[in-house]
């Protein structure tokens, strides 16, 4: 089943655990995917906190949103894509902003793998059909360079240098405020406990997240920053920053719009997404050795907000 359904808990449903009750409420949902469903902040409760193991009392309403079913295999699409390096064994690539890496609840067609499985016939098969090649990953709203594993020979070798912290990143952020150069921010990150959408340093079990504030361009309100991750956690530098209150130009989630800006920094209404561009990967090649380092110029969106930045920033 797909869609909106609305649920009403009966007597003699009281008290069961509420992933159990969707699963047999659910046609065609197994306990697994309801778990899924409540990580993917799909499931809402007329009161209390969404947990699969909350019980659910008598006359609470639940409303899911049930996606609708994937593909069992993504498909190749002709899509667009800037390929910077391409060798046999593994693929470069500048991913674009609003382009999501995988298949997922929502996003079924137009991901990176789609245009992936157009360009390139080889691909490594670790990551699943729904995933091939890929070992890492950029959120939707982040532009940048990414490496693709042909085989899975380089797949496995590039995914242990990404868990050795062997690989590194560099993403250029505009944030609020003026972060110091060296500042280094260690905090355990996990999932939001009060905002499912959210990753945070409040999680109760936080993983190990490390993010070096490298350089910085101060522009009157705002800076330019290079940051350098030691891990990859889903949001990383966006909660990192904003955490330290630093928050990320563009980034409704965790507070970087703000509703009136000062005229010096009117480019910053023209921000679709969130202000983060992986600038730098460099690794080392499994098949020779070499060291490698590529770089991605910032897209033309970022890019002319920097400049009228800039412009305004020169004028005083």
């Amino acid at each position: 089943m797909s869609g909106h359904t609305r649920l009403v808990v009966g007597p003699d449903a009281e008290g069961a655990r509420l992933d159990l009750f969707l699963a047999s409420h659910l046609d065609g949902v197994s306990r697994s995917q309801v778990a899924r469903l409540i990580r993917d902040g799909r499931v809402f409760l007329s009161a209390g906190e969404v947990k699969a193991s909350l019980p659910v009392t008598r006359d609470l309403v639940i409303e899911v949103d049930v996606p609708p079913p994937l593909p069992a295999t993504p498909g190749a699409e002709a899509l667009p894509l800037s390929i910077l390096y391409n060798d046999a064994d593994l693929l470069v690539i500048d991913k674009p902003a609003g382009m999501v890496v995988h298949p997922a609840a929502g996003h079924a067609t137009g991901t990176l793998v789609n245009a992936l499985l157009h360009h390139v016939k080889d691909l490594s098969g670790i990551g699943g059909a729904e995933r091939p090649g890929i070992v890492h990953r950029l959120d939707r709203g982040t532009s940048g360079v990414m490496v693709i594993a042909k085989n899975d020979r380089t797949h496995r070798a590039l995914s242990a240098q990404f868990h050795d912290r062997l690989v590194r990143k560099e993403y250029l952020a505009l944030v609020w405020g003026a972060p110091k150069a060296g500042m280094r921010i260690d905090d355990p990150l996990g999932r939001d406990p009060n905002h499912r959408q959210r990753m945070s340093g409040r999680a109760r079990r936080g993983r190990t997240a490390l993010t070096d504030v490298v350089e910085v361009e101060a522009l009157r309100g705002v800076s330019l920053v290079r940051v350098s991750i030691g891990t990859g956690r889903t949001h990383q530098i966006r909660v990192h920053l904003s955490e330290h209150h630093h928050p990320l130009a563009g980034d409704a989630l965790y507070g970087g719009v703000k509703k009136r800006l000062p005229t010096h920094l009117a480019a910053l209404a023209k921000l679709e997404r969130p202000f983060l561009h992986a600038a730098r990967l460099s690794f080392t090649h499994p098949a020779d050795g070499r060291l490698l380092t590529f770089e991605a110029p910032l897209p033309p969106d970022l890019h002319a907000v920097i400049t009228a930045l800039r412009h305004t920033a020169s004028r005083v």
